[in-house]
């Protein structure tokens, strides 16, 4: 069971009649400026899936449950869907809550197409996890030893306590941010093929 006060995101996809795309373009950024008035909201966006699609994908994030109920039983959402239903359709929402690593599946995930739940994909095994994990770490924490030692005077003299400190806090937001969504991304039929 998810921790009541734990974040909470949603995702959702809907598709646009593509004669409107101006007028929903302005929808779904009232959509957002809506939200950001309310308690809680840790931000959103969307997306388009191509430059032609009509599929759009929605993100927004509120701090727990009581804030994203809050926002989701308030009269200016219910005013902002009715003021969109005539040029968009709502066909997928997923709900995710916890915290998430690159791979892990969700604490607690609820997917709905078109009003039916539906699965969730696997997250691919440990072992491939920890492989994928490894090629981005090891290349990284081996070229920032070499260039710490050769470019840093007394590098080797600082206490071992500091300098895996100072290695973590540079390199930590390097193979969150850059490395580990690369590595994944070349990585992605090996980690999950299709069936």
């Amino acid at each position: 069971m998810p921790a009541e006060n734990a974040p909470i995101t949603i995702s959702i996809e809907r598709t646009v009649d593509p004669a409107r795309i101006a007028q929903a373009t302005a929808w779904m950024q009232t959509g957002i400026n809506l939200a950001t008035t309310y308690p809680g909201f840790l931000g959103s966006g969307w997306v388009r899936a191509g430059t032609d699609s009509t599929t759009w994908h929605m993100l927004y994030r509120f701090a727990d449950d009581a804030a994203l109920l809050h926002w989701e039983q308030s009269p200016e959402r219910a005013w902002w869907l009715q003021s969109g239903s005539a040029f968009m359709s709502q066909h997928r929402s997923e709900r995710r809550t916890g915290i998430e690593g690159w791979f892990d599946e969700p604490t607690e995930v609820t997917v709905e197409h078109a009003g039916l739940a539906a699965a969730a994909p696997a997250a691919p095994p440990r072992w491939k996890q920890a492989v994928t994990i490894w090629l981005g770490f090891f290349p990284l924490n081996l070229l920032f030893t070499y260039l710490a030692t050769v470019l840093i005077p007394g590098w080797d003299t600082v206490p071992l306590a500091l300098r895996v400190l100072l290695m973590t806090l540079c390199l930590t937001p390097i193979m969150t941010y850059v490395l580990l969504p690369g590595v994944t991304r070349m990585l992605r039929r090996w980690l999950s093929p299709t069936k």
